[in-house]
């Protein structure tokens, strides 16, 4: 995996920021009913109390856990889990390759890193719920930091409808973004669209944390080849799968 020793970092933000957000909370709050189940209840309803206290203990240690893992997660896990899923859809150094839900950057730039004389394309809708500070503007920022501003191009645009030519790319991947479609047809949609978009002979990688053996499984409804799920891989939480396959050339 490449580094960057410069002090100035890239940001990729942290991943459903509400999820723990709301999580530490929950722990926190647990930890107060807790201590208040053991000690203000310990003198008249002591059995209460400690079937109280263990509840809220062990809702206190896992959500604390949770949250702890996801946030590790989003600063350190993905940065392996791009490198991953870059890794199977085997970069040959020419191809024009669309990372779908981009973000603010960490698989358009890594992807970016790779071809020597391709292109990568960035589409996103830019959601601050789903990723903290999921702005253009910080995926501009985070690129010239990783030194490839000048071989990706931004889109804002729903990758349900992309707005790209049939057969335009080489290579289409994408992390973390197709599962925040809550409805199953919108979601074949968005796979259709990538489907449409690959040239014959195309590869394609998603990784997800929910729904990728639908994904497996409409990308053998529309016939693509050599269609397969790895995983599960525990780096991110909750942990997550690829789905890789090829658009066929005939």
């Amino acid at each position: 995996m490449k580094m960057n020793n410069s002090t100035n970092k890239p940001d990729y933000g942290i991943d459903a920021p509400g999820v723990i957000r709301n999580l530490s909370l929950i722990s926190v709050a647990g930890l107060v009913l807790a201590f208040a189940s053991f000690w203000l209840l310990r003198m008249t309803w002591q059995w209460a109390g400690w079937i109280f206290g263990v509840v809220f203990s062990v809702t206190f240690v896992v959500c604390l856990a949770e949250s702890i893992y996801m946030f590790w997660g989003s600063k350190v896990g993905k940065l392996y889990e791009r490198e991953r899923l870059l890794d199977l859809v085997d970069i040959e150094g020419d191809e024009k390759i669309l990372d779908i839900g981009c973000g603010r950057g960490l698989l358009l730039n890594a992807a970016a890193q790779r071809p020597t004389t391709g292109r990568a394309v960035g589409l996103d809708i830019w959601n601050r719920q789903d990723q903290s500070g999921n702005h253009p503007d910080a995926t501009r920022k985070n690129a010239q930091v990783e030194g490839v501003l000048e071989k990706i191009d931004i889109i804002d645009g729903d990758f349900r409808n992309m707005p790209f030519e049939q057969d335009t790319f080489d290579i289409v991947v994408s992390s973390l973004a197709i599962h925040n479609v809550r409805n199953i047809k919108e979601r074949r949609k968005a796979l259709k669209e990538v489907v449409r978009v690959l040239k014959p002979g195309g590869r394609f990688a998603i990784l997800d944390f929910q729904h990728v053996k639908e994904y497996a499984q409409v990308f053998k409804e529309l016939e693509m080849a050599e269609v397969s799920v790895i995983g599960p891989h525990y780096l991110l939480f909750p942990p997550v799968r690829i789905v890789i396959g090829q658009k066929p050339i005939g």
